[in-house]
Protein backbone atom coordinates (compact mmCIF):
# COMPACT_ATOMS: atom_id res chain seq x y z
CA UNK A 1 0.00 0.00 0.00
CA UNK A 2 2.65 2.41 0.40
CA UNK A 3 4.25 1.97 -2.85
CA UNK A 4 0.75 2.81 -4.28
CA UNK A 5 0.51 5.62 -2.11
CA UNK A 6 4.07 7.17 -3.27
CA UNK A 7 2.81 6.04 -7.11
CA UNK A 8 -0.28 7.30 -7.11
CA UNK A 9 -1.61 9.82 -4.91
CA UNK A 10 0.18 13.43 -4.83
CA UNK A 11 2.05 14.27 -2.30
CA UNK A 12 2.70 17.77 -0.36
CA UNK A 13 6.00 17.44 1.00
CA UNK A 14 9.05 15.53 -0.23
CA UNK A 15 8.72 13.17 3.06
CA UNK A 16 5.59 12.73 4.13
CA UNK A 17 5.60 10.55 7.60
CA UNK A 18 3.81 7.41 5.69
CA UNK A 19 1.79 5.68 8.63
CA UNK A 20 -0.24 3.06 7.04
CA UNK A 21 -3.86 3.13 8.70
CA UNK A 22 -6.29 0.32 9.45
CA UNK A 23 -8.60 2.24 11.61
CA UNK A 24 -8.85 4.71 14.42
CA UNK A 25 -11.26 5.31 17.68
CA UNK A 26 -10.91 7.47 20.08
CA UNK A 27 -7.48 9.03 21.16
CA UNK A 28 -5.70 6.20 18.91
CA UNK A 29 -4.94 5.45 15.39
CA UNK A 30 -4.19 2.02 14.36
CA UNK A 31 -1.37 1.00 11.75
CA UNK A 32 -1.75 -1.89 9.47
CA UNK A 33 0.18 -3.75 12.16
CA UNK A 34 -1.77 -3.53 14.60
CA UNK A 35 -0.30 -0.75 16.66
CA UNK A 36 -2.15 1.89 18.60
CA UNK A 37 -0.50 5.58 18.32
CA UNK A 38 -1.97 7.98 20.84
CA UNK A 39 -3.45 11.07 18.35
CA UNK A 40 -1.97 14.26 19.96
CA UNK A 41 -3.28 16.13 16.43
CA UNK A 42 -6.66 15.42 15.79
CA UNK A 43 -6.40 15.25 12.08
CA UNK A 44 -4.72 19.00 12.82
CA UNK A 45 -7.83 19.97 15.12
CA UNK A 46 -10.43 18.50 12.46
CA UNK A 47 -11.43 15.38 15.29
CA UNK A 48 -13.01 17.61 18.11
CA UNK A 49 -14.61 14.16 19.62
CA UNK A 50 -12.41 12.13 18.57
CA UNK A 51 -11.90 9.12 16.01
CA UNK A 52 -15.20 7.21 15.11
CA UNK A 53 -17.36 8.81 17.56
CA UNK A 54 -20.16 7.13 18.42
CA UNK A 55 -22.99 9.72 18.55
CA UNK A 56 -21.42 11.17 15.46
CA UNK A 57 -21.04 7.64 13.48
CA UNK A 58 -24.69 7.07 14.33
CA UNK A 59 -25.82 10.43 12.98
CA UNK A 60 -24.10 9.82 9.68
CA UNK A 61 -25.17 6.26 9.30
CA UNK A 62 -28.39 7.30 10.04
CA UNK A 63 -28.52 9.99 7.46
CA UNK A 64 -26.66 7.59 4.66
CA UNK A 65 -30.16 5.93 4.82
CA UNK A 66 -32.13 8.46 3.61
CA UNK A 67 -30.62 10.56 1.24
CA UNK A 68 -26.83 11.53 0.31
CA UNK A 69 -26.88 14.33 -2.28
CA UNK A 70 -30.19 15.65 -3.85
CA UNK A 71 -29.82 19.27 -5.20
CA UNK A 72 -26.91 22.13 -5.54
CA UNK A 73 -26.58 23.61 -2.41
CA UNK A 74 -29.27 26.39 -1.51
CA UNK A 75 -32.16 25.57 -3.20
CA UNK A 76 -33.84 22.46 -1.71
CA UNK A 77 -34.92 22.35 2.39
CA UNK A 78 -32.54 19.65 4.04
CA UNK A 79 -33.38 18.49 7.60
CA UNK A 80 -29.74 18.00 8.56
CA UNK A 81 -28.50 21.56 7.46
CA UNK A 82 -31.55 23.22 8.60
CA UNK A 83 -31.27 22.04 12.01
CA UNK A 84 -27.38 22.79 12.05
CA UNK A 85 -27.79 26.51 11.29
CA UNK A 86 -30.27 27.20 13.18
CA UNK A 87 -28.80 25.83 16.54
CA UNK A 88 -25.61 27.27 15.84
CA UNK A 89 -27.38 30.76 15.01
CA UNK A 90 -29.04 29.92 18.60
CA UNK A 91 -25.24 29.63 20.37
CA UNK A 92 -23.91 32.78 18.35
CA UNK A 93 -24.05 36.60 18.78
CA UNK A 94 -27.56 38.30 16.84
CA UNK A 95 -25.28 39.50 13.96
CA UNK A 96 -24.10 36.16 13.20
CA UNK A 97 -27.35 34.18 12.07
CA UNK A 98 -26.71 33.47 8.61
CA UNK A 99 -24.88 30.42 7.79
CA UNK A 100 -23.55 29.23 3.80
CA UNK A 101 -21.82 25.76 4.77
CA UNK A 102 -19.27 25.01 1.94
CA UNK A 103 -16.92 22.26 1.61
CA UNK A 104 -13.74 23.51 3.58
CA UNK A 105 -12.37 26.58 5.59
CA UNK A 106 -10.47 27.42 2.67
CA UNK A 107 -13.47 27.98 0.31
CA UNK A 108 -15.49 29.46 3.54
CA UNK A 109 -12.58 32.10 3.44
CA UNK A 110 -12.81 32.73 -0.45
CA UNK A 111 -17.10 33.08 0.21
CA UNK A 112 -15.87 35.37 3.00
CA UNK A 113 -13.70 37.82 1.46
CA UNK A 114 -16.40 37.83 -1.80
CA UNK A 115 -18.98 38.81 1.13
CA UNK A 116 -16.85 41.38 2.28
CA UNK A 117 -16.13 42.97 -1.50
CA UNK A 118 -19.88 42.39 -2.44
CA UNK A 119 -21.19 43.99 0.89
CA UNK A 120 -18.92 47.04 1.16
CA UNK A 121 -18.21 48.14 -2.57
CA UNK A 122 -14.98 48.09 -1.48
CA UNK A 123 -11.89 46.39 -2.69
CA UNK A 124 -8.72 46.43 -0.19
CA UNK A 125 -7.98 43.86 1.95
CA UNK A 126 -5.91 43.44 5.38
CA UNK A 127 -4.28 40.69 6.94
CA UNK A 128 -1.80 40.41 9.28
CA UNK A 129 2.30 38.97 8.87
CA UNK A 130 2.55 35.29 9.02
CA UNK A 131 -1.24 34.85 9.03
CA UNK A 132 -2.36 31.28 7.16
CA UNK A 133 -5.91 31.10 5.98
CA UNK A 134 -5.69 28.49 3.08
CA UNK A 135 -4.38 27.85 -0.22
CA UNK A 136 -6.72 28.81 -2.69
CA UNK A 137 -6.08 31.41 -4.60
CA UNK A 138 -8.08 34.04 -2.61
CA UNK A 139 -7.17 33.01 0.66
CA UNK A 140 -3.47 32.18 -0.17
CA UNK A 141 -3.33 36.17 -1.22
CA UNK A 142 -3.96 36.35 2.84
CA UNK A 143 -0.82 34.56 3.76
CA UNK A 144 1.60 36.62 5.26
CA UNK A 145 4.62 34.69 4.08
CA UNK A 146 5.96 35.49 0.82
CA UNK A 147 8.26 32.41 0.93
CA UNK A 148 4.99 30.13 0.35
CA UNK A 149 3.02 32.19 -1.88
CA UNK A 150 5.57 33.79 -4.47
CA UNK A 151 5.61 30.85 -6.64
CA UNK A 152 2.13 31.03 -7.45
CA UNK A 153 1.36 34.82 -8.07
CA UNK A 154 -0.31 36.78 -9.09
CA UNK A 155 -2.39 36.69 -6.31
CA UNK A 156 -5.35 39.43 -5.13
CA UNK A 157 -4.25 43.02 -5.50
CA UNK A 158 -5.32 45.54 -3.40
CA UNK A 159 -3.87 43.38 -0.12
CA UNK A 160 -1.77 45.04 2.81
CA UNK A 161 -0.23 43.00 5.84
CA UNK A 162 0.16 44.78 9.50
CA UNK A 163 1.79 43.26 12.48
CA UNK A 164 -0.19 40.83 14.79
CA UNK A 165 -0.58 42.41 18.50
CA UNK A 166 1.15 46.18 16.90
CA UNK A 167 -1.62 48.47 17.44
CA UNK A 168 -0.02 51.42 15.37
CA UNK A 169 -0.26 49.35 12.57
CA UNK A 170 -4.29 49.49 12.54
CA UNK A 171 -3.97 53.23 11.29
CA UNK A 172 -3.69 51.48 7.85
CA UNK A 173 -7.35 50.57 8.10
CA UNK A 174 -8.81 53.16 6.06
CA UNK A 175 -12.15 54.27 4.43
CA UNK A 176 -10.93 51.94 1.31
CA UNK A 177 -11.22 48.76 3.24
CA UNK A 178 -13.38 46.21 2.77
CA UNK A 179 -12.17 43.87 5.67
CA UNK A 180 -9.60 43.12 7.75
CA UNK A 181 -9.21 39.38 7.90
CA UNK A 182 -7.38 37.94 11.08
CA UNK A 183 -6.99 34.62 13.12
CA UNK A 184 -8.83 34.86 16.00
CA UNK A 185 -5.41 32.92 17.74
CA UNK A 186 -2.60 33.02 14.96
CA UNK A 187 -2.02 28.90 14.24
CA UNK A 188 0.82 28.99 11.52
CA UNK A 189 2.83 31.17 13.26
CA UNK A 190 3.19 29.20 15.98
CA UNK A 191 -0.45 29.84 18.17
CA UNK A 192 -0.09 33.40 19.12
CA UNK A 193 -2.34 34.79 21.06
CA UNK A 194 -4.08 38.36 20.91
CA UNK A 195 -2.81 41.04 22.91
CA UNK A 196 -5.46 41.83 25.83
CA UNK A 197 -7.77 44.59 24.22
CA UNK A 198 -5.82 44.36 20.56
CA UNK A 199 -8.91 42.58 18.95
CA UNK A 200 -11.12 45.43 20.32
CA UNK A 201 -9.12 47.88 19.10
CA UNK A 202 -9.59 46.26 15.60
CA UNK A 203 -13.02 46.21 16.13
CA UNK A 204 -12.96 49.58 16.88
CA UNK A 205 -10.98 50.62 13.74
CA UNK A 206 -13.26 49.22 11.55
CA UNK A 207 -16.42 50.53 12.99
CA UNK A 208 -14.77 54.05 12.72
CA UNK A 209 -13.99 53.65 8.37
CA UNK A 210 -17.00 51.38 7.78
CA UNK A 211 -14.64 48.58 7.34
CA UNK A 212 -16.01 44.90 8.19
CA UNK A 213 -14.23 42.23 10.59
CA UNK A 214 -13.43 38.93 9.63
CA UNK A 215 -11.98 36.70 12.33
CA UNK A 216 -10.98 33.14 11.25
CA UNK A 217 -11.79 30.62 14.06
CA UNK A 218 -10.95 27.68 11.23
CA UNK A 219 -8.31 26.15 13.93
CA UNK A 220 -9.40 27.39 17.33
CA UNK A 221 -13.33 27.55 16.56
CA UNK A 222 -15.77 24.21 18.20
CA UNK A 223 -14.47 24.67 22.11
CA UNK A 224 -10.88 23.90 21.17
CA UNK A 225 -10.05 27.38 23.56
CA UNK A 226 -12.64 26.55 26.28
CA UNK A 227 -15.47 28.61 24.80
CA UNK A 228 -16.92 27.57 21.68
CA UNK A 229 -15.50 30.22 19.61
CA UNK A 230 -12.07 31.76 21.00
CA UNK A 231 -13.46 35.51 19.87
CA UNK A 232 -15.69 34.84 22.81
CA UNK A 233 -11.98 35.52 25.49
CA UNK A 234 -11.94 38.93 24.12
CA UNK A 235 -14.61 41.08 23.81
CA UNK A 236 -15.02 41.22 19.65
CA UNK A 237 -17.54 40.13 17.95
CA UNK A 238 -16.99 39.67 13.83
CA UNK A 239 -18.93 40.84 11.26
CA UNK A 240 -18.16 37.36 8.97
CA UNK A 241 -17.02 34.46 11.03
CA UNK A 242 -15.22 31.75 9.33
CA UNK A 243 -15.26 27.92 10.29
CA UNK A 244 -14.18 24.61 9.57
CA UNK A 245 -11.78 21.81 10.93
CA UNK A 246 -13.81 20.75 13.92
CA UNK A 247 -17.02 21.65 12.69
CA UNK A 248 -18.40 17.44 11.61
CA UNK A 249 -15.43 15.86 13.86
CA UNK A 250 -13.40 14.68 10.66
CA UNK A 251 -15.62 15.12 7.76
CA UNK A 252 -14.43 18.01 5.26
CA UNK A 253 -17.04 21.39 5.76
CA UNK A 254 -16.59 24.71 5.77
CA UNK A 255 -18.56 27.63 6.81
CA UNK A 256 -18.80 31.55 6.95
CA UNK A 257 -21.49 33.28 8.86
CA UNK A 258 -22.75 36.78 9.22
CA UNK A 259 -25.93 38.75 9.30
CA UNK A 260 -28.91 38.47 7.15
CA UNK A 261 -28.50 41.71 5.55
CA UNK A 262 -25.20 41.28 4.76
CA UNK A 263 -25.68 37.21 3.58
CA UNK A 264 -28.88 38.91 1.23
CA UNK A 265 -26.01 40.51 -0.63
CA UNK A 266 -25.02 37.53 -2.14
CA UNK A 267 -28.14 36.58 -3.70
CA UNK A 268 -28.76 39.73 -6.29
CA UNK A 269 -26.28 41.50 -9.09
CA UNK A 270 -25.37 38.82 -9.66
CA UNK A 271 -27.78 36.22 -8.30
CA UNK A 272 -25.63 32.98 -7.00
CA UNK A 273 -22.70 35.45 -5.78
CA UNK A 274 -21.47 31.96 -4.28
CA UNK A 275 -22.37 28.31 -5.33
CA UNK A 276 -21.26 25.41 -4.24
CA UNK A 277 -22.33 21.59 -5.07
CA UNK A 278 -21.42 19.85 -2.15
CA UNK A 279 -21.87 22.85 0.76
CA UNK A 280 -24.21 21.82 3.16
CA UNK A 281 -24.20 18.23 2.41
CA UNK A 282 -26.78 16.27 4.18
CA UNK A 283 -24.41 13.21 5.61
CA UNK A 284 -21.40 16.26 6.70
CA UNK A 285 -24.42 18.24 8.27
CA UNK A 286 -25.66 15.38 10.05
CA UNK A 287 -22.02 14.97 11.52
CA UNK A 288 -21.65 18.49 12.47
CA UNK A 289 -24.76 18.43 13.94
CA UNK A 290 -24.27 15.92 16.23
CA UNK A 291 -20.57 17.34 17.47
CA UNK A 292 -22.31 20.31 17.94
CA UNK A 293 -24.78 19.06 20.05
CA UNK A 294 -22.20 16.73 21.79
CA UNK A 295 -19.97 19.90 22.67
CA UNK A 296 -23.30 22.08 24.05
CA UNK A 297 -24.73 19.37 25.95
CA UNK A 298 -21.31 18.03 27.69
CA UNK A 299 -18.41 19.88 29.47
CA UNK A 300 -15.94 19.03 26.99
CA UNK A 301 -15.93 22.50 26.11
CA UNK A 302 -15.49 23.72 29.60
CA UNK A 303 -12.92 20.68 30.30
CA UNK A 304 -10.66 21.84 27.76
CA UNK A 305 -8.85 24.09 30.11
CA UNK A 306 -8.53 21.67 32.96
CA UNK A 307 -6.97 19.53 30.59
CA UNK A 308 -4.67 22.50 29.10
CA UNK A 309 -3.52 23.10 32.65
CA UNK A 310 -2.52 19.43 32.97
CA UNK A 311 -0.24 19.57 29.79
CA UNK A 312 1.35 22.88 31.27
CA UNK A 313 2.04 21.35 34.74
CA UNK A 314 3.24 17.92 33.15
CA UNK A 315 5.43 19.91 30.33
CA UNK A 316 8.46 21.27 32.56
CA UNK A 317 11.60 20.14 30.89
CA UNK A 318 14.75 22.53 30.01
CA UNK A 319 14.42 22.01 26.18
CA UNK A 320 10.43 23.35 26.80
CA UNK A 321 11.46 27.19 26.68
CA UNK A 322 7.57 28.30 26.43
CA UNK A 323 3.84 26.20 26.01
CA UNK A 324 2.16 29.07 23.82
CA UNK A 325 -1.66 28.51 23.18
CA UNK A 326 -4.97 28.18 25.08
CA UNK A 327 -7.40 25.61 25.97
CA UNK A 328 -6.14 22.21 23.47
CA UNK A 329 -4.73 24.48 20.85
CA UNK A 330 -1.15 24.35 22.35
CA UNK A 331 2.11 24.82 21.17
CA UNK A 332 5.64 23.74 22.20
CA UNK A 333 8.14 26.15 21.56
CA UNK A 334 12.43 24.91 21.56
CA UNK A 335 15.56 27.00 21.40
CA UNK A 336 15.55 25.57 17.62
CA UNK A 337 14.29 23.76 15.11
CA UNK A 338 16.17 20.73 15.06
CA UNK A 339 14.91 19.92 18.52
CA UNK A 340 11.03 20.35 17.06
CA UNK A 341 11.75 18.11 14.41
CA UNK A 342 13.60 15.45 16.69
CA UNK A 343 10.56 15.01 19.03
CA UNK A 344 8.12 14.92 16.25
CA UNK A 345 10.01 12.02 14.57
CA UNK A 346 10.81 10.23 17.70
CA UNK A 347 7.43 10.44 19.11
CA UNK A 348 6.43 8.80 15.89
CA UNK A 349 8.56 5.88 16.11
CA UNK A 350 7.48 5.72 20.01
CA UNK A 351 3.51 5.73 18.72
CA UNK A 352 2.67 9.55 19.69
CA UNK A 353 1.67 11.46 17.53
CA UNK A 354 2.77 14.84 17.15
CA UNK A 355 3.24 17.51 14.50
CA UNK A 356 4.67 20.76 13.13
CA UNK A 357 3.62 24.29 12.96
CA UNK A 358 3.38 26.25 9.39
CA UNK A 359 5.66 29.31 10.12
CA UNK A 360 7.51 28.61 13.08
CA UNK A 361 10.11 25.50 12.83
CA UNK A 362 10.86 26.16 16.63
CA UNK A 363 7.64 24.68 17.92
CA UNK A 364 5.07 21.34 18.48
CA UNK A 365 2.08 21.26 17.79
CA UNK A 366 -0.21 19.67 20.60
CA UNK A 367 -4.23 19.90 19.38
CA UNK A 368 -5.69 16.38 20.98
CA UNK A 369 -9.19 15.29 20.52
CA UNK A 370 -11.50 17.24 22.84
CA UNK A 371 -12.50 14.24 24.54
CA UNK A 372 -8.57 12.85 25.50
CA UNK A 373 -8.73 11.75 28.94
CA UNK A 374 -6.28 12.98 31.61
CA UNK A 375 -4.75 9.80 31.60
CA UNK A 376 -3.93 9.91 27.65
CA UNK A 377 -2.32 13.28 28.34
CA UNK A 378 -0.18 12.36 31.17
CA UNK A 379 0.62 8.85 29.25
CA UNK A 380 1.71 11.32 26.13
CA UNK A 381 3.40 13.60 28.08
CA UNK A 382 5.66 11.08 29.65
CA UNK A 383 6.34 10.34 26.46
CA UNK A 384 7.76 13.65 25.25
CA UNK A 385 9.62 14.12 29.01
CA UNK A 386 11.62 10.75 27.73
CA UNK A 387 12.46 11.50 24.18
CA UNK A 388 13.52 14.93 25.60
CA UNK A 389 15.54 13.58 28.16
CA UNK A 390 17.19 11.11 25.30
CA UNK A 391 17.70 14.29 22.64
CA UNK A 392 21.64 14.55 22.19
CA UNK A 393 22.77 16.99 25.21
CA UNK A 394 25.76 18.25 22.65
CA UNK A 395 22.58 19.95 20.25
CA UNK A 396 21.33 21.80 22.61
CA UNK A 397 22.38 25.48 22.23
Amino acid sequence: MKNDFFTYQAQTTPHPLGLEISHANGSYIYDTDGHAHLDFVAGVSACSLGHCHPKVVSAIEAQLKKYMHVMVYGEYVQQPAVAYTKMLANHLPANLQTTYLVNSGTEAMEGAIKLARRATGRSQLIAANKAYHGNTMGSLSLMGLEERKSAFRPLLPEVSFVNFNHQPDLAQITEKTAAVVLETIQGGAGFIMPNEGYLAQVRKRCDQVGALLILDEIQPGFGRTGKLFAFEHFNCIPDILVIGKGMASGLPVGAFVASKALMKTLQEQPKLGHITTFGGNPVIAAACLATLTELIQSQLVTDTLTKESLFRKLLVHPLIKEVRGKGLMLALLFRNGDIANYLVLEAAKRKLILFWLLFEPKAVRISPPLTISKEEISKGCQLILAILEDYPKTDVN
